[in-house]
């Protein structure tokens, strides 16, 4: 068994702050970007499965990054009118983004960690332009995170599940976090409505699904967890 080092070891500053210009260049400690391709099946008729897409997610390794050392996985999705290049960039053309992550990590203000950035978008580049479609589509991203993207993502790297079994991805869950802009804010959500037994940490940004927050409540009674089972940071801002 790996030994077990929780999110919860880190801390939260008093105050925000803003991002150094200098971090908006490279580091002198870089991570590595990956094109990480996996299939799923179409959104509207996945439980069909009779039609397999095969998708490209950005996969962020930190500086240094071991197969030895078990890694805290931080899932991360764009917003409108975008897709999974938009936070990271590519291994080509990473985006400034990245070096963001690279110097955070390198100054230790970010524990080193697996950064995925995947994609709601569905038969085309170009579904999260449409706020009707997206909203389906976020709606439904939760059967392709929890059976493929994780499986694939988790099943290659050196993560915190010791398989990608459903049991072993539920029994990671205090390693996990998923995150979101906008359109990427109302997946977190979705995420949060349907996935509690796979993540333990959230953190919508710009983006939700009700004001009511009894019906916000009743999800996580109805999911079985308690009040003190998951973490939500939620902040909004330039």
């Amino acid at each position: 068994m790996r030994e077990e080092t929780g999110v919860t070891s880190g801390s939260f500053p008093e105050n925000l702050e803003q991002i150094p210009q200098e971090y908006f260049t490279p580091a002198q400690q870089e991570g590595t970007l990956v094109e990480l391709e996996y299939d799923t099946y179409e959104s509207m008729s996945y439980e069909e499965k009779d039609t397999v897409l095969h998708k490209r997610a950005i996969v962020y390794l930190p500086y240094g990054y071991s197969e030895d050392t078990p890694y805290n996985v931080f899932y991360l999705m764009h917003g409108g009118w975008s897709d999974e290049t938009t936070y990271l960039g590519t291994p080509d053309q990473p985006n400034a983004f990245k070096y963001v992550l690279d110097h955070g990590m390198e100054d230790g203000k970010i524990q080193p960690m697996i950064v995925v950035c995947p994609t709601y978008n569905n038969e085309s580049d170009t579904d999260s332009s449409s706020y009707s479609l997206a909203l389906r589509l976020t709606e439904n991203y939760h059967r392709e995170l929890v059976n493929d993207l994780i499986p694939a993502v988790e099943g290659t790297y050196s993560t915190y599940a010791e398989d990608t079994s459903p049991e072993g991805i539920r029994q990671s869950r205090d390693h996990r976090a998923f995150a979101g802009f906008s359109m990427g804010s109302v997946a977190t959500w979705r995420t949060f409505q349907y996935c509690l037994d796979e993540f333990r940490y959230f953190m919508p940004s710009s983006g939700s699904l009700t004001t009511d927050g009894e019906v916000m409540a009743s999800m996580v009674r109805d999911s079985g967890h308690d009040w003190d089972d998951f973490f939500i940071f939620a902040a909004s801002g330039t």
